[in-house]
C-alpha cells in the first residue's frame, strides 16, 4: 500500500502545536465587518482547537506535519 499523501487543502488551514493539539482559525472574519461588533471581531481572531469529531481525520490527513 502506498504512502498517504499530506492534504494540502487542511494543511494550509491547520497548525500543530509542540503537545500534539490542532489548531485553526475562525470563520466569518473576511467580509461585512460593518454589522459586527468589535467585540465578536475580537472573539474571531483567536485561533482554536479542532472539534473531537473531526481531530482523528484531520490527523490522518496532515499526518506529515
Amino acid at each position: 500500500m502506498p504512502k498517504m499523501k499530506t492534504h494540502k487543502g487542511i494543511a494550509k488551514r491547520i497548525k500543530k502545536t509542540g503537545t500534539g493539539k490542532l489548531m485553526r482559525k475562525k470563520g466569518f472574519k473576511s467580509h461585512l465587518l460593518t454589522k459586527k461588533s468589535s467585540n465578536r471581531k475580537h472573539r474571531l481572531r483567536k485561533e482554536v482547537e479542532v472539534s473531537k469529531a473531526h481531530r482523528q481525520k484531520y490527523r490522518q490527513l496532515v499526518q506529515s506535519m
